[in-house]
């Protein structure tokens, strides 16, 4: 079941990804409903995804470790 929460919020992200404000909202929503694992697994995604969508890229401070 938790793995359902990732991928769709994996799709939300996706599919938000074209407003980088957008992209933010959902990205700390995720960041407020995902287990720590599932946060490690959205960072190393979140890593590749926005190699190709630099106007992204400053939302990595967001699931940065602590």
């Amino acid at each position: 079941m938790p793995r359902m929460i990732y991928d769709y919020t994996k799709s939300i992200l996706e599919r938000v990804s074209f407003a980088p404000d957008l992209f933010v909202k959902e990205l700390k929503k995720a960041v407020r409903n995902l287990l720590p694992y599932e946060m490690e697994h959205l960072r190393n995604w979140l890593l590749h995804y926005t190699k190709e969508k630099p106007e992204l890229k400053h939302c990595l401070v967001l699931v940065e470790k602590n």
